[in-house]
């Protein structure tokens, strides 16, 4: 029997994406994702990983794009605390190129575009004789510090796919939408699997188009219009490198060229730093970072650390393509991210979503739902500031963590720290009455065990090794190519059966 249309269709699965189809279920529409791929298996899992409001983006005036970031800090602050958290940036000030006077006036204007109610404001600070100048060449005597946040990026889109399927979202992933055409007031879309081949039609009586890189794509591909509107495809990539500097803070380095680049703690022991702009003219297979970008990225970061980064202390690397709104500038890093919403207005309306910041994803969802309204008069009104994300109410985090290590004392406690960044308080689910390490069932390697790995596989669509190490965590840093294998045959041989909705 074939099922009733649904409210809209997203197409998707990045954090645009899951995060419309989250909004929408919450307005009370039925709606239905597809994802090619893995969720987040593209763009959204390819960040800086920083919540922020975009410090450069004021050199080129896009006021009301970091004025919406700066507000969204906070608000994303309080909605998953356990995968986002305050970072304090120090920006070493380079005497050959911009000036003090011009860095107080921008640190200024980020310090008060947008409320601040957690987060401190900027600070000038000597860092001559002072730890956060203790890394760094002795020419670098003074800088500035100023408030920011950090987030599990992929993680981010996971959670919103959560929170959309608890309110009634079907998510289908490794599903691709073919082809799409509109009769009788209603869209009816191929949906083919993309392990087995089998396909399958769906009705909706809308369609949000998220696909990211490939907006364009499906428009021309799936859909048969000319649109108006293009992408520009600009590869970002980022290294990882063995630690490189002390404490929770992170540096942002001026370039010579104009860009900045980023220095942040990653994942205990490691600093991630990046990224590149690089134009692509078109995207044929997953991206690559190439020996330029890594040149590149060393010598930046070798201009201001006394000990020159170095190709040995690379432990991995990944590389994403933002698609960015084609606004006409030739410059690489000067082209907007600020999002576009296209809307063809019909009897089943069809939104593009064109560019778009990982900061600003609930704020986009918003506008895109505020497009469609007209269409779904009985919609409820917007609710995503105060919703919280799966796993993150568990209040202070540190106190969250000091109970969860006492229910749990036999457990090694920097893991344990560990999951609570991951799953917060969905912990509880995921360890049962495990009193022991032992009572996890196989460790996989870089502290990944049996038990978080079903709950991933259940619970959050993980179907690979690599979207279980790379993306839901990552744990692959730590693990070796023999464990990684057998992480993916243990996989294969407990692959749970989803035909019911999974509990949480």
């Amino acid at each position: 029997m074939q099922q009733p249309p649904a409210d809209l269709l997203v197409i998707g699965g990045g954090v645009n994406g899951t995060g419309i189809a989250r909004d929408a279920g919450g307005r009370g529409l039925s709606v239905i994702l597809a994802e090619r791929g893995d969720l987040a298996g593209a763009t959204s899992s390819a960040a800086t990983k920083l919540i922020h409001g975009g410090l450069r983006y004021l050199e080129q005036y896009e006021f009301r794009l970091v004025r919406e970031a700066l507000a969204e800090r906070e608000v994303l602050l309080r909605l998953a605390p356990h995968i986002i958290w305050p970072l304090r940036f120090v920006l070493p000030h380079h005497p050959g190129l911009r000036p003090a006077w011009m860095i107080r006036i921008g640190l200024f204007l980020y310090d008060h575009l947008a409320s601040r109610v957690s987060l401190p404001g900027s600070v000038g600070i000597p860092l001559k004789n002072d730890p956060r100048g203790a890394p760094l060449k002795p020419s670098f005597t003074r800088g500035f510090e100023y408030s920011d946040g950090w987030v599990d990026d992929s993680r981010l889109v996971v959670l919103n796919a959560m929170s959309a399927r608890a309110l009634g979202a079907e998510v289908h992933t490794r599903t691709a939408v073919t082809a799409a055409r509109r009769e009788n007031n209603l869209w009816h879309a191929t949906l083919v699997d993309q392990d087995s081949g089998a396909s399958r039609e769906v009705t909706a009586r809308g369609i949000v188009n998220a696909a990211g890189p490939w907006v364009r794509d499906l428009l021309v591909g799936g859909f048969g219009r000319n649109p108006k509107n293009a992408v520009r495809l600009i590869k970002g990539s980022h290294i990882v490198t063995r630690r490189l500097f002390e404490g929770e803070h992170c540096y942002i380095f001026q370039n010579a060229d104009g860009r900045v680049l980023f220095a942040v703690p990653y994942e205990q022991d490691y600093t991630l730093i990046g990224t590149t702009d690089v134009a692509l003219q078109s995207l044929d297979g997953p991206p690559r970072i190439s020996e330029e970008e890594i040149d590149y990225l060393l010598a930046s970061a070798s201009e201001y650390f006394a000990k020159p980064v170095q190709r040995d202390d690379i432990v991995w690397s990944y590389a994403g393509v933002r698609p960015l709104y084609d606004d006409g500038e030739n410059d690489p890093s000067a082209i907007t991210r600020d999002y576009v919403l296209d809307l063809e207005s019909d009897a089943a309306p069809l939104l593009s979503v064109y560019g778009g910041k990982l900061t600003t994803y609930r704020r986009l969802a918003e506008h895109a739902m505020d497009k469609l309204k007209p269409f779904y008069p009985a919609m409820r009104s917007g609710w995503t500031a105060t919703g919280i994300l799966p796993g993150g109410n568990v209040g202070e985090f540190s106190g969250f963590v000091a109970e969860l290590a006492r229910r749990h004392a036999g457990l090694d406690q920097p893991w344990l720290h560990s999951l609570a960044r991951r799953h917060g308080s969905h912990c509880d689910a995921i360890l049962g009455d495990a009193k022991a390490m032992s009572d996890l069932g196989e460790h996989f390697g870089g502290g990944l065990y049996a038990a978080e790995v079903s709950w991933l596989m259940r619970q959050e669509w993980a179907r690979e090794a690599d979207d279980v190490i790379w993306r839901r965590t990552k744990c692959g840093l730590r693990m070796s190519a023999v464990q990684r294998e057998r992480l993916q045959t243990w996989m294969a041989a407990n692959r749970p059966n989803l035909t019911e909705t999974p509990s949480a």
